[in-house]
């Protein structure tokens, strides 16, 4: 693999299994096509933003010997294709685990919950001088509130699924911070994050890759129930 196809290869990587399985009758996500690009659509339009804004300001840099060179607004074609990909894989695993799975909430669920929004408030707070820990996670500690008072019953089958994504998260995001193989595609400055790597990953990614994918599952959950609840089909605008 040359060395300008390394994120490309990540992406790919990522995205390929996930959509030669979505056109079987076992997993048919094909079907919910129309509820994932819609998420899909508004979530990466805003955490694109995120991006241009965080690498204008030196949050992280992209090294270009990895890089195919395509760029808009200071963000390589790869990091584009990154928030549509990994989004993918996640929301077909969510599908595929809600055909012959059952998560369940309870009370203790729910006190755990408000631990871990209550946590991720309070490091927000003590260290919003780091902009990648504080924003990340005071934004998530704030869609899992909202998430919460609306009492959407998705949450415990979110978890469950990215639990079982952690492992493949940890390979592509290894290979993109230079733990597996000797390329850092991505290059994170600690002045602005805790400087806590799990292997090479910094620990916000965790978080900032939940934020991703719960907001994506969030609006991916609310047009499938308004469209179930209307009794109509989704339409998605043609270009």
């Amino acid at each position: 693999m040359h060395g300008q196809y390394t994120y490309l290869f990540v992406d790919v990587l990522c995205l390929l299994f996930p959509l030669i399985f979505s056109f079987t009758k076992r997993y048919n996500f094909i079907s919910e096509w129309k509820y994932f690009f819609i998420s899909n659509l508004i979530t990466a339009f805003l955490f694109i933003i995120w991006d241009i804004l965080y690498t204008s300001i030196n949050v992280w840099t992209f090294n270009p010997k990895y890089l195919l060179g395509i760029s808009f607004s200071g963000l390589p074609l790869e990091e584009y294709l990154f928030f549509i990909c990994i989004p993918y894989a996640f929301m077909f695993t969510y599908h595929s685990f809600s055909k012959y799975f059952q998560f369940n909430s309870s009370r203790l669920f729910n006190i755990i919950q408000w631990f871990v929004i209550t946590a991720l408030i309070c490091v927000s707070i003590i260290f919003y001088h780091k902009v990648y820990t504080s924003v990340t996670f005071f934004l998530l500690a704030l869609l899992l509130t909202v998430l919460k008072i609306k009492r959407v019953t998705y949450l415990p089958l979110f978890y469950a699924t990215y639990a079982v994504i952690l492992l493949p998260f940890f390979i592509a995001n290894g290979i993109l911070t230079g733990g597996i193989i000797n390329r850092m595609v991505v290059i994170y400055n600690n002045q602005y994050n805790l400087g806590i790597r799990i292997y090479t990953i910094p620990v916000e990614d965790i978080f900032y890759g939940m934020l991703l994918l719960m907001l994506n599952t969030a609006i991916y959950e609310h047009f499938k129930k308004r469209s179930k609840h209307s009794g109509q089909t989704l339409h998605l605008p043609l270009m």
